[in-house]
C-alpha cells in the first residue's frame, strides 16, 4: 500500500472521528438537545412522554419538573431512571423488553453523563425565535458572505477545506436549472464566457430571477405542498377547474409578492379589507384538497376530512411540524394535545360547504372568473361573493338519494369563504367526525409551544395569517429558507424539511439556519433576494467533484464541502429535452395540457378515457401537465415526483432500471431525440461538428476527446444497423406527432437520433452538478 492511500484513509479516519465526537458529546459538555432528547424521544415517550392516554406511572420524561424525582438521588441511593435501564431484573429494566427498543451501550453512558452533569433540559430548537448570530465583518473575506463565513466555521472543526470555485460553464448551467429549470442556450452560455468581469455572474441571476421562467419553476415545489390537481380524487376522481389558482400562484413568484403576503392571501384573501378578485384567487389554496364524491358518502364525515387536510396542509408546508398526529390524540413527541389541534381545526371549520363533492366540475363556494383572465383589467379586479350552496339529488328515482351541491362551470374557481355563523367546533375523540367530545365548545386558539414571543392569540383565519408572518415566529421563516436551500443544494439545512419538531433531524448549520431566517424578513420576505444570497456564496459557487475520503465521510453533503450535486427533478428533465430539440413551447397560464401518456392508462383504472392533446399543448412546460390524482403522470412519478393527494415538501430519491427506461423509450424522449438530431444536423454536415454541438446543448460544455469519440463510434454503429434495416429507421422517426423534416436522409437522420438519445441519457446530461 502506497504511503499516499496510507494518509488518505487516516485522515478520513481522524475525520470520523472528528465527526462521531461532535455528534454524540464524548468531548465537552452533553447537549440535551443533541444527545439526550432524541434517545428520550425514541425510547422512553411513548410511556412517559406527552400523551396522557399511554402515560405509564404517572410519569413524564419529557419535563424536569415531572422528572426530577427519577433524575436525582436522595443520600446513598443510586439515581432510579440509572438503576432502571441499567437493571438486569426483566421486571424492572428499562425500557421493558416488549417494547422492543432496547437502549445501547453508547445510549446509556451519554445517559450517565448527563445525570453527572445535573440533567440539564433545554426547549427545543425550532419553538424559539430566531436570533441572528453576530458574524464579524472583519472575518470575512471581499469574496465571501456570510454564508460562506458560517459553512467555513464548521468546515474547520472537521479540518475540511471546501472545494475549488465551479467552472463557469458548470456555474451557468446550474444556476439557469436552479432559476428557470431549463437549460442554459449556447449564446447564454458563450455571453457568460466572454464577460470577464467580476459583476458577470451577479448579471446572469438577475437575468434569470427576471425571467417569466423563474415563477413557472419555483412554482413546482409549492404546487407539491398545496396538493394541487385537476381532479377532486378518491375512487370517483371527478374533474375540477381549478387552473386559475396555479396562474396565480406563478404570477404571485414573478411579481416576487412578499413571503409573508403570500401566505397571508392564500390562508385569507378573502378577510382581507376591501379584498380583490385576485386576493379571493389566492386562497384557492385552502381547497385544493380532495373531494369525494361517491355514492354513500356521509357529508359530515367529509367536511371533517376536507378541514383535517387544511390543518394538516398548514403545519407540513407553513409550519413544518407533524400536527396531525395530534388529530386522535395529544402528539407523543411534540408539545402540540389534541385540544390545540382541534382549535387549530377551528379556524378553517367555517366554510360553507357540503362536504361531498357534485359528480364533476367545482364544490361551492366558487367564483366567476372574468372572460379577460389572466390579463385582468383593472376594474374587473374588485371582491365578488361567491355562489352560494346549493343542493340537488343526486338520483331522482333509485339509489341512496345523497344530496349535492350544484356544480360550478370551467369559469369558477373554488375559493374560501366565511359563514355568518360559525360552526361549532369540538375536539373529536379518536378523530372521528361522529364521536365529538361536546362536554365543551373550543374557540380557535394556536398550540401554546409556538407562541415563545407573546403574540395575542388569533381569532380568526386572518389573524392566524397574520400570527404566522410574525417578525419573530420561530417557524415560518425557518420553514421557508429551508425549503429553498433543500431546491438547491437537494437537502435542506434541516434534512427533514417536513418536521422541524423533536422527531425530525437537527439542523446541520443551526446558525446558518437562523441567519437565514432573520435575514429573510429583514430583507421584507423578498423570496428573489434570498435566492440570489444564497447563489452568490461561494458555498454555492464551489465544484461539486469529490474526493473517495469525502464522500464516504459526508456522502450528503451536509457539510458543504463541496457544490450541490444531484438529478433533476423529472418536470426540469422533461423540459430540458424538449428545450435542447427545440420543441419546447413557452406558452404561459390556462388550462392544463394533455401530453403523451401511456395507452390505456386511464381506462385500466376508471371508465374515463385519456384524450391527448395535439400541437403545442404536447410540448408545453411540464409545470401545465393535466394531474389526475388516482393516476398521476407516470414519467413524473417514476422520479420521484409528489402524487399530490397530500401535501408533500419533500421525497426520497430512488434509482430504478424504469427511469432509464423512460428516458430510452417514452414517446416524449423519443420524438426529443429526433428533432435534437435535426438541430444538431442542421448545425453541420460534419458528423464531429454535428455530435459535438449536441453535447453542448445538453451539457453546455464541449466533449473531451475521449467522449466524442465514443459518441462517433456509436453514430457509425447506428449507422450500419440502419443501412441494413431501412424499416427500422422509419419506425424510429416516426415516433411523435410532429413529422420529421425530409430534407435529411433518412439513415443518417436516424443514427444521428439515436446518438443524440445517448446524449439525453448521459448521466451528466440529467444531473445538476
Amino acid at each position: 500500500m502506497s504511503m499516499l492511500k496510507i494518509c488518505s484513509q487516516l485522515h478520513l479516519l481522524f475525520l470520523t472521528m472528528t465527526l462521531l465526537t461532535q455528534q454524540v458529546g464524548v468531548a465537552g459538555e452533553i447537549d440535551y438537545a443533541r444527545d439526550i432528547r432524541p434517545i428520550l424521544a425514541n425510547k422512553c415517550w411513548h410511556c412517559h412522554g406527552p400523551d396522557e392516554q399511554t402515560r405509564e406511572a404517572d410519569l413524564r420524561l419529557d419535563l424536569r419538573e415531572h422528572s426530577q424525582h427519577v433524575l436525582e438521588s436522595e443520600g446513598n441511593q443510586q439515581v432510579e431512571l440509572l438503576k432502571r435501564i441499567t437493571s438486569s431484573d426483566p421486571d424492572t429494566k428499562m425500557p421493558p423488553a416488549n417494547s422492543k427498543k432496547p437502549l445501547t451501550q453508547p445510549e446509556i453512558i451519554l445517559l450517565k453523563q448527563w445525570i453527572k452533569q445535573g440533567a440539564p433540559f433545554a426547549k427545543h430548537w425550532a419553538f424559539e425565535s430566531p436570533v441572528k448570530p453576530d458574524i464579524p465583518e472583519t472575518e470575512i473575506a471581499p469574496t465571501q458572505t456570510a454564508i460562506d463565513y458560517l459553512v467555513l466555521q464548521k468546515l474547520k472543526t472537521l479540518q475540511l477545506q471546501p472545494s475549488l470555485p465551479a467552472e463557469k460553464t458548470t456555474l451557468i448551467r446550474r444556476a439557469t436549472i436552479d432559476l428557470n429549470g431549463v437549460l442554459p442556450t449556447l449564446e447564454e452560455v458563450n455571453q457568460f464566457l466572454n464577460d470577464e468581469s467580476p459583476e458577470a455572474y451577479e448579471r446572469v441571476l438577475d437575468r434569470l430571477l427576471a425571467s417569466p421562467r423563474y415563477g413557472e419553476h419555483v412554482a413546482r415545489p409549492w404546487l407539491d405542498a398545496s396538493r394541487y390537481a385537476d381532479t377532486d380524487g378518491y375512487q370517483n376522481d371527478r374533474y375540477r377547474y381549478h387552473h386559475v389558482w396555479r396562474d396565480w400562484l406563478i404570477m404571485a413568484f414573478n411579481e416576487n409578492k412578499p413571503y409573508d403576503q403570500f401566505l397571508i392571501e392564500q390562508l385569507a384573501g378573502d378577510m382581507l379589507p376591501d379584498a380583490t378578485l385576485k386576493q379571493q384567487i389566492a386562497t384557492g389554496f385552502c381547497r385544493n384538497h380532495r373531494i369525494n364524491s361517491e355514492d354513500g358518502s356521509i357529508p359530515a364525515e367529509w367536511h371533517t376530512e376536507n378541514v383535517v387536510d387544511r390543518v394538516d396542509t398548514l403545519g407540513t408546508a407553513i409550519l413544518g411540524l407533524t400536527i396531525g398526529c395530534a388529530r386522535c390524540h395529544d402528539h407523543k413527541y411534540d408539545p402540540i394535545s389534541a385540544k390545540e389541534y382541534y382549535q387549530l381545526f377551528a379556524y378553517f371549520n367555517n366554510v360553507p360547504e357540503w362536504g361531498v363533492g357534485p359528480n364533476n366540475g367545482n364544490s361551492p363556494p366558487f367564483i366567476k372568473i372574468p372572460d379577460s383572465w389572466p390579463n385582468l383589467k383593472p376594474e374587473e379586479d374588485v371582491a365578488q361573493i361567491p355562489e352560494p350552496l346549493k343542493l340537488h339529488d343526486a338520483r331522482k328515482e333509485q339509489g341512496n338519494g345523497l344530496k349535492r351541491p350544484q356544480a360550478g362551470d370551467p369559469k369558477t374557481l373554488m375559493v374560501m369563504q366565511e359563514m355568518a355563523e360559525p360552526r361549532p367546533t369540538y375536539v373529536l375523540l379518536r378523530g372521528q367526525y361522529n364521536t365529538p367530545d361536546q362536554s365543551k365548545q373550543l374557540t380557535p386558539g394556536i398550540p401554546a409551544s409556538l407562541n415563545s414571543f407573546n403574540a395575542a392569540s388569533p381569532r380568526n383565519r386572518l389573524e392566524l395569517a397574520e400570527w404566522l408572518t410574525h417578525p419573530e415566529h420561530p417557524l415560518t421563516s425557518r420553514v421557508a429558507v429551508n425549503h429553498v436551500w433543500q431546491r438547491l443544494f437537494g437537502t435542506g439545512l434541516v434534512k427533514t424539511s417536513e418536521n422541524f419538531g423533536l422527531q425530525g433531524e437537527l439542523p446541520s448549520h443551526p446558525e446558518l439556519l437562523d441567519w437565514l431566517a432573520v435575514t429573510f424578513v429583514e430583507s421584507g420576505w423578498d423570496l428573489k433576494q434570498l435566492h440570489k444570497t444564497i447563489m452568490l456564496s461561494e458555498t454555492y459557487q464551489q465544484s461539486s467533484r469529490t474526493t473517495p475520503e469525502l464522500a464516504a465521510l459526508d456522502p450528503e453533503n451536509r457539510f458543504l464541502a463541496r457544490g450541490p450535486r444531484h438529478r433533476m427533478n423529472p418536470f426540469v428533465l422533461r423540459d430540458s429535452a424538449l428545450a435542447a430539440s427545440g420543441l419546447l413551447v413557452n406558452k404561459m397560464y390556462g388550462p392544463s395540457a394533455k401530453p403523451y401518456m401511456p395507452p390505456k392508462i386511464w381506462s385500466a383504472i376508471s371508465n374515463n378515457k385519456y384524450k391527448q392533446d395535439q400541437g403545442d399543448n404536447l410540448y408545453r412546460r411540464s409545470l401545465y401537465t393535466y394531474w389526475r390524482r388516482t393516476i398521476p403522470p407516470p414519467t413524473m412519478l417514476n422520479f420521484n415526483s409528489a402524487e399530490r393527494e397530500v401535501c408533500v415538501v419533500r421525497k426520497e430519491k430512488t434509482n430504478t432500471p424504469l427511469q432509464a427506461l423512460t428516458l430510452m423509450n417514452n414517446i416524449t424522449f423519443v420524438e426529443a431525440s429526433r428533432f435534437l438530431a435535426e438541430r444538431m444536423l442542421s448545425y453541420s454536415e460534419d458528423p464531429q461538428a454535428a455530435v459535438s454541438h449536441g453535447f453542448q446543448l445538453m451539457t453546455s460544455r464541449t466533449p473531451s476527446e475521449v467522449e466524442l469519440n465514443l459518441l462517433l463510434d456509436g453514430y457509425t454503429s447506428f449507422l450500419q444497423d440502419f443501412a441494413a434495416q431501412d424499416a427500422k429507421a422509419k419506425q424510429l422517426l416516426s415516433v411523435g406527432e410532429k413529422s420529421r423534416d425530409k430534407k435529411f436522409e433518412l439513415v443518417q437522420h436516424a443514427a444521428m437520433t439515436m446518438t443524440a438519445s445517448l446524449i439525453l441519457n448521459l448521466d451528466e446530461a440529467m444531473t445538476k452538478e
